[in-house]
């Protein structure tokens, strides 16, 4: 999350970053109610949203609760039905493509840069897919992007406010899934570095304060999110409890699992050899399939701007070069350590998200030597979208076979 390389500030288009969320979230909230029933995961994480919603009891207590205590304000918002269900995952969505706009835009300083993050992450399916279904990951990764906006805002001013707000939304995406804790770590280590190469650079913000805030916020951030589990009728959470139920969560999410139709090794994400069939059976009056798949010209593009990313850091050394390589690789190892007996395509979700800065930053920086090929670049994206479109979004299919369009490979069926 380093600085980007100008020392010129341009105007922050924020008028612009909120029509950016404004016009996805009119696109995610097109048809949202369709399919009427759960879908996938939405069998876990409503019952659950339900129990928070009406206070009757812990449940799905593998992970936090924040997550769903959202689900569940959707439920109050706009009734038990499946536009309450999906609604804040629509909202957590857009603020996604906004977050994508506004870290592309710190690394480049270029509106057009930007835009083309912000449209390469619709574009590249899975912040579509995940927008549209009631799953932690969606509020996860809305959470995660503005904390690490907000993070790399403050180490280019030195702002206390802007890290402090910064760290408090990485507790909060830590609150929906724990995958997020290691980037509290990767902060940290990030400012120290940074500081360490310029030990004079922001006199508010020392290594010590800067370190306190960051632990001591994002952590008690997290915590807050336990509150309602104390209203609890039964089983209320206490003070007692609160600890012990943490190392609940970890052995319930490091437990040994069965065997699951979807399950992938990590190494497989990147490659697309594994997606998920959220949905495919007959439902609201037709045979309708919802593909949780990468763009392939994004998701395979996306993996030659890292390595081109890496490339160009090495020969000038460039820091906004470096910043999205590193974010990709790192959402992508955390899976490779981090003890779980089964792994799901969804997983990948943060890291096909920076793709997209990946690639906006990679297009800018050899925008010259491009020349029309950004473009032709992403009119192929947008064609592989119009080509998917009718299993992104649960739409009539002609029969139960009609799914052979789209399995390009034996192992996405």
């Amino acid at each position: 999350m380093p600085a980007r390389d100008e020392t010129e500030t341009p105007p922050r288009p924020w008028l612009l970053a909120l029509a950016v969320a404004l016009a996805s979230e009119l696109l995610f909230l097109f048809r949202l109610a369709i399919p009427d029933k759960p879908v996938f995961d939405e069998v876990h994480y409503l019952p659950a949203a339900r129990a928070l919603r009406d206070l009757t009891g812990p449940a799905n207590i593998e992970h936090p609760l924040l997550a769903k205590e959202l689900i569940a304000l959707g439920l109050r918002l706009c009734g038990d039905t499946p536009l309450g269900w999906r609604i804040m995952s629509t909202f957590a969505g857009s603020a996604t493509v906004a977050g994508v706009f506004a870290l592309t835009w710190l690394l480049t300083g270029r509106t057009r840069a930007a835009l083309t993050g912000a449209l390469l992450s619709v574009l590249g399916f899975t912040v579509y897919v995940q927008a549209r279904i009631a799953m932690l990951d969606t509020f996860l990764l809305a959470f995660l992007l503005w904390g690490i906006v907000l993070l790399s805002a403050a180490m280019r001013d030195g702002s206390a406010a802007r890290w402090t707000a910064g760290a408090a939304l990485l507790g909060l995406a830590t609150a929906c899934k724990w995958v997020a804790a290691p980037y509290v770590a990767a902060a940290a280590v990030t400012f120290v570095l940074m500081k360490r190469e310029r030990p004079g650079r922001w006199p508010g913000l020392g290594a010590v304060r800067a370190l306190a805030l960051l632990g001591g916020v994002s952590v008690t951030v997290y915590f807050l999110t336990f509150l309602p589990a104390f209203s609890y009728a039964s089983e209320p959470m206490t003070l007692a409890r609160l600890l012990p139920f943490q190392w609940d969560m970890y052995l319930r999410q490091t437990q040994t699992l069965p065997h699951h139709t979807y399950q992938s090794s990590w190494w497989t994400w990147p490659l697309l050899i594994r997606p998920i069939w959220y949905l495919y059976e007959p439902v609201d009056g037709a045979q309708r399939g919802i593909l949780l798949l990468g763009n392939p010209a994004v998701m395979w593009g996306g993996l030659a701007a890292v390595a081109a990313c890496y490339w160009g850091w090495v020969k000038i050394g460039s820091a906004r070069l470096l910043a999205p390589a590193v974010l990709w690789t790192f959402a992508v190892g955390i899976f490779a350590v981090i003890p779980k007996s089964l792994g799901f395509y969804y997983y990948y979700y943060p890291a096909s998200v920076f793709l997209s800065v990946a690639l906006a930053v990679a297009l800018d920086h050899w925008r010259e030597r491009l020349g029309w090929w950004d473009e032709a670049y992403l009119l192929l994206a947008l064609a592989l979208t119009l080509y998917f479109l009718p299993v992104l979004t649960a739409a009539p299919l002609a029969h139960a076979a009609a799914f052979h369009r789209w399995t390009w490979f034996a192992s996405w069926v």
